[in-house]
């Protein structure tokens, strides 16, 4: 009957399962109060999730596709005692306004643009920059915007290098051959339920322990109206962050940022190997992979979340 058919949340597309977890053996965390709150940057209404005291160091959360902020309700819940987190949706997602294409333009530029005026309305001037899939170009351009405000970066699973993209990536390359002619395989490689089923579960041989809200919910997201435009344009874009990887490393290489890895290594779009690539990059990089997906946070929360407790603290040592 429809009655017992329950979808927790339109944007619940990630960590149902993870949140609700207990801290692992040996390990402990705070449930931090988490606010929910709106911005209002250039017209565009900016939701955004935040936990922490505000005078303490500062971590700029940024998810991937086709995600939100909720990704990190983990990380807000544990590490919120210590550090102040905060995590907007992106224009185009979770709670965030979604203006028509016609009204806004769906580029990596305008996204990361939008971002850097919503951290300069919520006042603050220096952060560590966590960055997941679309979190990847976006961040990294943030990051190359205003590099003085950047304290350290934490890279899960988002790509700088060619060595990261794996096989999935043969349609979405030729979907910016020939837009027209490669829409409905596009569509079908990163917006179908498949998709959505497959970027969560990947590679992993742990398929029973997947969630099936987990895509269920994210695909229901993706099937909301004006969805498919809007993803399909800033995706497209996304071959401009191909092209920006060289010039994205030269900075790395130059600047040598503080920098940890987190890597789910069953990923079936951004392969392990990248890892690899970024050490060569930054020699100094603390990296670790995961037996986890491409949503870490869904299977490794509280490890993930020790990792970046050590890190920054070590940090301020």
């Amino acid at each position: 009957m429809m009655g017992k058919v329950r979808i927790r949340s339109l944007f619940g597309i990630l960590l149902t399962a993870a949140i609700s977890s207990a801290p692992a053996s040996g390990q402990t965390w705070h449930d931090s109060r988490v606010s929910y709150r709106v911005a209002n940057v250039d017209g565009v209404s900016i939701f955004y999730r935040e936990a922490g005291p505000r005078d303490a160091p500062t971590v700029l959360l940024l998810h991937g596709f086709p995600s939100s902020s909720r990704m990190f309700e983990p990380l807000l819940k544990r590490l919120g005692d210590r550090y102040h987190l905060v995590a907007p949706d992106f224009p185009g997602f979770g709670h965030s306004d979604a203006p028509a294409p016609t009204s806004f333009s769906y580029t990596f530029d305008h996204i990361a643009a939008v971002t850097n005026r919503f951290v300069e309305t919520l006042g603050l001037k220096s952060y560590v920059i966590y960055m997941q899939d679309y979190g990847g170009p976006v961040g990294f351009r943030v990051a190359m915007a205003h590099p003085e405000r950047v304290n350290a970066l934490i890279i899960q699973n988002a790509v700088a290098h060619e060595d990261g993209l794996g096989p999935l990536w043969k349609t979405r390359r030729a979907f910016w051959a020939d837009r027209q002619a490669n829409q409905a395989a596009v569509e079908q490689n990163l917006m179908s339920l498949q998709a959505a089923k497959q970027r969560h579960i990947g590679t992993s041989p742990n398929v029973e322990s997947y969630d099936p809200d987990l895509w269920t919910d994210e695909y229901a997201f993706l099937s909301r109206p004006g969805q498919r435009e809007i993803q399909s344009d800033l995706f497209y874009d996304y071959r401009t962050n191909v092209a920006s990887y060289p010039r994205w490393q030269a900075w790395l290489q130059k600047t040598q940022p503080r920098t940890l890895v987190v890597w789910g290594r069953y990923d079936p779009s951004f392969l392990p190997a990248e890892t690899d690539a970024y050490r060569r990059d930054l020699p100094k990089a603390e990296i670790h992979v995961l037996d986890a997906g491409h949503f870490a946070l869904d299977e490794k929360p509280d490890e993930i979340a020790e990792l970046i407790r050590g890190f920054l603290a070590a940090k301020n040592q």
